[in-house]
């Protein structure tokens, strides 16, 4: 009885740690789909729908440093895409900020 119970437990062991080698290895920590775009330009060429982590404000802000003006009507899509009404060199026109940061105009 003894010795069934150690084989019964070593091959438990055994099993164990071979269910363990064949687990997915960690996401890769590099280079991707940045959340925020940094580098000024846009990544695309219409809004990015994405979960937006951008408050009311910050888009807001987003939107003036764009060179945009009195900003009015801005609300957040299902798609997590900021749109708005804005002003730029006189003339009014629909903006969308994705999650990104990629201001579009239209």
């Amino acid at each position: 009885m003894r010795k069934t119970l150690i084989v019964g437990v070593t091959l438990a062991l055994m099993c164990g740690s071979a269910l363990a080698q064949t687990q997915a290895p960690p996401t890769q920590q590099g280079p991707g789909n940045r959340a925020i775009n940094t580098e000024g330009a846009n990544n695309s060429n219409a809004p990015v729908a994405g979960a937006n982590s951008f408050t009311e404000s910050q888009a807001k802000s987003r939107i003036e440093a764009g060179g945009y003006s009195n900003v009015t009507e801005l609300k957040k899509d299902d798609n997590g895409v900021w749109r708005a009404k804005a002003m730029k060199d006189g003339r009014s026109s629909a903006v969308s900020l994705d999650f990104q940061g990629n201001l579009i105009a239209r």
